[in-house]
């Protein structure tokens, strides 16, 4: 069986030593990825496609091969064809009557020539002459030259026929490879799977950095739709996957800058922090799944003064996308699911957040911080390859959950004290105590650790990953409070 690969226009469009690197690029991944299934599968390169000759008849192989062909950047499109010597115009009608003919039953049809090389006819008459045929002994609903239910394609190229089976749209865009390296701040939810996949199609290297704002099960849940979206678009190259702990970085932010700057100054401890990392793998540039305005931090003002701290590229695929977009785009690339189920988890929430940062304010802010703690957030960076995340242990400790409170035991609220103070955890006959998720790690192990302790957050979210953490660091007496 025959695949032939069409490039995708804009790397036709480019000058002949451009257009060979790029089609040698993809020739190249498209080796490394189909060859697991076939290894004696015969890939020829030419100036305008790719032609795969596969003698595997296993459909469980022929099918690894379409998904592999429609999930690779680069390609425009793919024909399934079979091939015949050519003979004359009277043996291709026949070999296409043979070849398709079953599938035109009841259904309006329309021939399409492609023709390449010196002929004694020409593309229009092979239309006619085969479509005459098919029309008169092929139980068809006739021809319809405008808006047919099928469309039979023919190839004739040198001495070569091509009758096309099967046409199966391609991803699109450049081969991976092609185009520098990225590094994707990635938190699992919609935007950032979007933006990385984005990257990823148009042909940059995609590196993945995720950080750690508390909680195994987060990193858990990123590193699963990291690793998902390398193996689905970009498998032919390998990348890392770096976690960055940023608990600590949270909560000097917490304990040191004023409440309505904490979003736009985490944002820029991030990127100070990726700026890093990057420079680390020699990646010259970052990408985040941000839009204008869709929430506070994003406003042109605040990206502005964020964008201050690192010279560093920063690319923001989606900055004029509409949710409902980036929603739809998430499930045709199969992320979905995986944000819609991402345990959510964000650190510093602001009460009234500033939609118009002012560098001086920010500077000054800073200036109460601590960057001690983001230097040993740096240090402490796990890098690993993304190929190894499918071996790693990814078990999420599970927790008990309980809507009344156990007697005896204690409830501790994680919450932050802004929260705390606007709502607080008023329980008749229960031992109440705020203890904020940034502290909780450092003073748990000073409790009475012969009592239980019951984490109570307001959606469930943070005390349920901090009960996790714990739990997995051996301590037994850990358990969830989520009133019913």
């Amino acid at each position: 069986m025959k695949f032939i690969v069409k490039l995708f226009p804009e790397i036709i469009i480019k000058s002949k030593p451009v257009r060979k690197k790029f089609t040698q690029q993809l020739r190249d991944n498209l080796r490394k990825l189909l060859l697991p299934l076939d290894s004696e599968l015969i890939i020829v390169r030419d100036w305008d496609r790719i032609t795969l000759e596969t003698h595997s008849t296993d459909p469980s192989v022929l099918k690894g091969f379409v998904t592999v062909l429609c999930q690779t950047p680069g390609i425009a499109h793919v024909i399934e064809v079979v091939e015949y010597p050519l003979i004359d115009v009277h043996d291709i009608y026949e070999k296409t009557r043979d070849t398709v003919g079953d599938s035109l039953r009841g259904k309006t049809f329309v021939v399409r020539c492609k023709r390449v090389g010196q002929h004694d006819f020409n593309s229009s008459e092979v239309e006619r002459y085969v479509g005459g045929g098919l029309n008169q002994h092929v139980e068809s609903a006739g021809v319809n030259l405008h808006k047919p239910d099928v469309t039979v394609r023919i190839e004739v190229r040198n001495q070569h026929l091509y009758i096309v089976k099967r046409r199966l749209e391609g991803l699109g865009g450049f081969p991976l490879g092609t185009v520098d390296a990225v590094m994707s701040l990635i938190s699992g939810g919609f935007d950032s799977t979007v933006s990385s996949y984005m990257t990823m199609k148009r042909g940059m290297r995609t590196h993945f950095c995720f950080f750690n704002l508390g909680g195994r099960e987060h990193e858990v849940g990123v590193k699963e739709v990291a690793l998902y979206l390398w193996l689905k678009y970009g498998a032919s190259h390998r990348v890392k996957f770096v976690s960055v702990p940023f608990e600590e970085v949270v909560g000097e932010i917490l304990k040191n800058v004023e409440n309505s700057q904490m979003g736009v100054i985490l944002k820029r401890m991030m990127l100070r922090a990726a700026s890093e990392v990057a420079a680390q793998l020699e990646v010259p540039a970052l990408v985040t799944g941000e839009a204008v305005a869709q929430v506070s931090s994003q406003t042109l003002q605040n990206l502005s003064v964020i964008d201050q701290v690192t010279d560093t590229l920063v690319l923001r695929p989606l900055i004029t996308m509409d949710k409902l977009d980036i929603i739809k785009v998430a499930a045709q690339i199969g992320t979905e699911e995986f944000a819609a189920n991402m345990p959510e988890y964000c650190g510093v929430i602001s009460v009234k957040p500033t939609t118009r940062a002012k560098p001086e304010k920010i500077a000054a802010q800073e200036a109460n911080f601590d960057f001690a703690v983001l230097e040993r957030a740096i240090a402490a960076a796990d890098f690993i390859n993304i190929d190894e995340l499918a071996d790693e242990d990814k078990t999420v400790v599970d927790v008990e959950v309980l809507s009344i409170p156990v007697s005896g035991s204690v409830i501790l609220d994680v919450r932050h004290p802004d929260e705390v103070d606007a709502k607080p955890l008023n329980l008749d006959n229960a031992d109440v105590q705020a203890v904020p998720f940034y502290e909780l790690h450092r003073r748990f192990v000073e409790l009475d650790q012969s009592r239980n302790y019951l984490l109570y957050c307001e959606k469930g979210v943070m005390s349920r990953l901090h009960a996790s953490h714990l739990v997995e660091q051996g301590f037994t007496n850990v358990k969830v409070y989520r009133p019913s």
